[in-house]
């Protein structure tokens, strides 16, 4: 027999079931079913990014509202690591404004995606509109040749 939470005290779920959606789990940052306020971790873990590849390029299209250009920083680090990062500001609060929800997201975030060697680092492109950056690595026209080597088995 399982222990459960009454219905009357706003329960009526097993609350020793690590897999019942309804008690949280260690992965749930309260966001979802508490109205969280979207702390640092949240926005972190919710900096949604497409990376596709395309003939000419790879193309990453990361989702950032609320986010100024000016608080985005897009850099290449240790020669081939492409890092997105920024800031969401927190909305100013006047005193006597009454909240009733929070759920905008907000705090740091970055997102960092290894390059492959086909990526020209020197012509990357970026521009960010309606809260969404687009960032453009070319490719290279031709991969250097590896230095590889058969060796025959005797």
């Amino acid at each position: 027999m399982a222990l459960s939470t009454s219905p009357w005290y706003g329960g009526g779920y097993d609350v020793w079931d690590p897999f019942d959606w309804r008690t949280g789990s260690p992965w749930d940052t309260g966001r979802l079913w508490r109205g969280g306020a979207g702390d640092e971790t949240t926005a972190l873990a919710h900096t949604f990014v497409d990376w596709r590849e395309t003939d000419t390029a790879h193309i990453f299209t990361a989702e950032i509202p609320g986010a100024r250009k000016e608080d985005v920083r897009v850099q290449v680090v240790d020669q081939n690591v492409l890092e997105i990062s920024g800031e969401r500001i927190k909305e100013e609060e006047n005193v006597g404004d009454t909240w009733h929800r929070v759920e905008r997201r907000r705090g740091s975030f970055r997102r960092s995606f290894r390059l492959p060697v086909n990526a020209n680092l020197d012509d990357i492109k970026c521009s960010m509109e309606h809260g969404v950056l687009r960032v453009v690595v070319p490719k290279v026209g031709h991969l250097p040749q590896s230095n590889v080597r058969l060796i025959d088995i005797s």
